[in-house]
């Protein structure tokens, strides 16, 4: 089958190969899907940059990179109700501490990570899910309903945020969402109640107006590192900070007396390791708001597998409307 590898860390341009590797059979408990799409992710092009800490080579020979996708099963392993063959699945956890991900003609993985697609959702749409939209669906209902809260989403226009703004409106929230000035009309038809420039030198004011007299109930944050102090000026007292990126930050510093004294709950969730029931609830809520036409992953850019190395380029690229995808074909 044709694949998307590399064996050293380095720019995409210069390390990604298409090759032709043997087509995988599905183990005891494992099924086999062919892929229409592959998911392209930041973390999937940091990885082959090799810009994790401490990392200085990869963690196997070969690897075939990104976790997400959308395809088809073609056949079961052991264990496995045959009933599955010709199922429509998105995939999560496809690359995590394994070496072969997505980006291929075939992938085969553990059963429960090839999730029934329901059937009025495309497949492109699928292949957005495993990131992104766990990360959304759980950093918004991780601890239960948000209607009647008041819902602050850094980054409202990027893939998770924008996914966060449709999901936290969709609950009954009011959401105030944080992003560049050429992004805020994209964002404000997303859902959100109030979009701020998220440079505005004056934000902390602008998000407090915005509010109710309280604070933020809730805030899922992108940049944790640079806004820390900001949260700890607009948050509710018992607030709850969802961060799941510093990117710009990666050794913050704390207001702890701020925080403490609000006794704000700050969460870091890092979705590949979500336990099996919050997974399950997040991957419920994400079915429920697709079938109910309230949740529209929005598409940047689709290139086909041979571009790979442009897809992880463009994937880091500012300004991104949305999900990249490998087109499989």
């Amino acid at each position: 089958m044709r694949a998307i590898s590399y064996s050293r860390f380095g720019p995409a341009a210069e390390v990604l190969d298409l090759v032709e590797i043997a087509k995988p059979l599905p183990g005891p408990g494992e099924v086999l899907v062919r892929l229409s799409h592959s998911g392209v992710n930041p973390s999937d092009a940091k990885a082959r940059a090799g810009a994790r800490p401490g990392v200085t080579r990869p963690a196997f020979d070969r690897i075939v990179p990104h976790s997400d996708g959308a395809g088809e099963i073609e056949a079961v392993g052991k264990g496995i109700d045959s009933a599955r063959i010709g199922e429509k699945v998105w995939i999560w956890n496809g690359q995590w501490q394994r070496p072969f991900g997505t980006a291929a003609e075939y992938i085969a993985l553990p059963a429960a990570q090839a999730v029934p697609l329901p059937e009025d959702i495309p497949a492109e749409v699928g292949a957005t899910l495993g990131i992104p939209g766990l990360t959304a669906a759980h950093a918004v209902f991780g601890d239960g309903e948000v209607s009647g809260q008041t819902v602050l989403v850094s980054g409202g226009a990027g893939a998770v945020g924008h996914d966060a703004v449709q999901l936290a409106r969709w609950g009954g929230a009011t959401v105030i969402a944080t992003c560049a000035e050429s992004a805020a009309d994209r964002v404000a038809a997303a859902g959100a109640d109030h979009v701020l420039a998220y440079d505005d030198p004056d934000l902390a004011a602008r998000i407090r107006d915005a509010a109710p007299a309280g604070g933020i109930d809730r805030a899922i944050e992108v940049e944790f590192g640079q806004n820390a102090a900001l949260l700890a000026e607009v948050m509710a007292p018992l607030g709850r900070v969802i961060a799941y990126g510093s990117g710009r930050d990666m050794s913050p510093r704390l207001p702890f007396g701020a925080f403490l004294f609000k006794s704000i709950t700050l969460e870091m969730p890092l979705v590949y390791i979500l336990p099996g029931t919050p997974r399950r609830a997040a991957i419920e809520r994400l079915h429920s708001a697709l079938s109910a036409g309230e949740l529209r992953p929005e598409i940047h850019a689709r290139f086909p597998l041979v571009n790979c190395a442009a897809a992880q380029d463009a994937v880091l690229a500012s300004g991104r409307a949305g999900a990249v995808l490998l087109e499989i074909v």
